[in-house]
């Protein structure tokens, strides 16, 4: 989403240099340009075992402090993750330049009186001492508990669940969806009421942290009783820019206490890199060369910070971020990524109606690549649900009541023949449950997803939910000045809210349920949650109904 800095944007002066050795054409065409640019932004290749061991008994100050995770639940396996922290608000976390040996387990029961699995995994300073643990042979559709040791000191203690096995017709799945959090734009209040809800996994859609600055009193937090140190205070640019600011949203409480309760299953959109890129086209006027560094840089901090299995390890600036994922026989996840392939926005990405550049049949929002295993996937999808968690606004909306209605350019009403293919081969695969799950716009917008946006009367081929925001727009309202508007204008469009929060979703043999929870504000910390509203789909009959 467009967002527009309180400041010009900043580059780190290794970017710039680095940028200044390697040619355009090489820099893109050459094998070896990834390990010039791991060189180049001081990323390590596969030789992260150097460092020297450290005694963890030596760490004297408590490591945690960033919390625990999961993610990626599979079958019989679930990625564990954690950090060691001492100092996170310092370059390094307050730890030496070794690697640690972590222990972790996992149980059935939380007092770990039944641990099934355990292991010993190295927190590698290259890493800066992140560990991702991929616990094997795990029972099927189950919860269970987690936590790390390391020299005296024990991590909390984390609740996860593996998905069922892939032929079980599996029972009634509930989920969250979530996106766009920034720390400067209020308090993660819808956190802590998401950490108290009964649902099997969360997914994030996008802006887990932003990139602008942070003042030292945490923007609209206004902060009286700490002071945040001026290292935050201008635009992230480097891997040490972008690893500190995953440490300062990940020392918030609320967060923390989510992913403690649930496993995530995160995708990224813009600001994760910089505000709007799209593929190796970055917001502002600067080389590609020097732009893919940062994108090097953002893309290595984000999977250190997540909850993401090896193969999403970045390769210099390129990150395999699109996977599938499956719970029983009930649905299937096509996680997308709509940032590092697509063409760059149309019309110098400003609000506009639609026209050649913007129609052009060879644009893509996915990537040729991504595009076929999508559609592919659903040809040999076997779950009574298709769900597709992905970035930006999917369904049609149209911004006025002109003859001819602006639209956004960053969304895929600015690449209408990439969703047009993507309906196409739903309808050709026969998928008769589809729901897109989408973030970015920070308001809530329940979508029927037609065959025709322009022919209210056309089929309804599925649903888009889109999950408004935990914090960014800071309070918002019940309905914004445009509702009126939007809701006049795209028929299609059944619900609209503009406050934070997230969505529940329960997806049954019969129906889909979709909850949308908002907090009145997140300017102070402590507001209560409601549901503004419910809606269902039918099994066969798509389209949101009031629940």
């Amino acid at each position: 989403m467009t967002i527009t800095p309180t400041r010009s944007p900043w580059h780190a002066p290794e970017l710039l240099t680095a940028a200044r050795h390697i040619g355009r054409r090489r820099f893109l065409t050459l094998t070896a340009a990834a390990t010039v640019l791991a060189f180049a932004v001081d990323l390590p290749t596969a030789g992260a075992a150097a460092a020297a061991h450290l005694d963890a008994a030596r760490i004297t100050d408590f490591p945690f402090t960033l919390g625990v995770a999961s993610g990626d639940p599979l079958p019989g396996s679930v990625v564990l993750w954690t950090r060691l922290a001492p100092a996170p608000y310092e370059p390094d976390g307050g730890m030496p330049a070794e690697r640690v040996d972590v222990d972790w387990e996992m149980a059935t029961d939380e007092a770990f009186g039944s641990v099934v699995a355990k292991g010993t995994a190295t927190a590698h300073p290259e890493f800066h001492h992140t560990v991702h643990v991929e616990a094997e042979g795990l029972e099927p559709g189950r919860v269970h508990y987690y936590r790390f040791r390391t020299g005296t000191w024990l991590s909390e203690t984390g609740r996860t669940r593996t998905a069922p096995a892939a032929d079980s017709p599996a029972p009634a799945l509930t989920f969250a969806a979530v996106s766009c959090q920034a720390y400067t734009d209020g308090y993660f209040t819808p956190y802590r009421h998401l950490a108290e809800e009964d649902v099997d996994l969360v997914f994030h859609l996008g802006d887990y942290m932003y990139e602008f600055a942070v003042d030292a009193a945490g923007g609209a937090r206004k902060y009286t009783d700490r002071v945040l140190p001026a290292l935050f205070d201008h635009e992230s640019a480097s891997l040490e820019d972008y690893r500190l600011r995953y440490a300062l949203y990940k020392t918030d409480a609320d967060l923390r206490a989510a992913h403690a309760m649930h496993p995530f299953v995160v995708t990224f959109d813009d600001h994760e890199t910089e505000n709007n890129y799209a593929g190796s086209h970055p917001e502002n006027a600067v080389p590609t060369e020097q732009f893919l560094l940062r994108r090097a840089a953002a893309y290595r901090a984000y999977w250190e910070n997540q909850p993401l299995r090896l193969p999403q390890l970045p390769v210099g600036p390129d990150m395999q971020l699109y996977r599938r994922l499956h719970w029983g026989l009930r649905a299937q996840f096509d996680v997308l990524d709509t940032r590092q392939y697509r063409s760059d926005q149309a019309y110098g990405d400003t609000k506009h109606v639609p026209g050649p550049e913007s129609e052009d049949p060879t644009r893509t929002m996915t990537g040729s690549a991504q595009e076929r295993w999508l559609l592919d996937g659903w040809s040999a999808s076997e779950a009574l649900w298709n769900v597709v968690p992905q970035q930006v606004c999917f369904s049609q909306r149209k911004l006025d009541l002109n003859p001819v209605a602006a639209v956004s350019m960053d969304a895929w009403d600015g690449y209408p023949a990439s969703r047009r293919r993507i309906l196409d081969g739903a309808k050709a695969a026969g998928v008769e449950n589809l729901m897109v799950l989408s973030g970015d716009v920070h308001v809530g917008y329940g979508f029927d997803i037609k065959d025709d946006f322009d022919d209210p009367a056309s089929r309804t081929l599925g649903t888009e939910i889109v999950a408004t925001s935990i914090a960014s727009g800071m309070d918002g309202a019940q309905k914004p000045a445009n509702w009126n508007t939007y809701m006049t204008a795209n028929p299609h469009l059944k619900f609209y809210d503009g406050r934070r929060g997230y969505v529940r979703v329960a997806l049954g043999q019969t129906q889909a349920r979709a909850d949308f929870r908002t907090v009145p504000y997140v300017s102070t910390p402590g507001a209560g949650i409601s549901t503004a509203a419910s809606f269902v789909t039918e099994v066969g009959e798509q389209g949101l109904k009031p629940a």
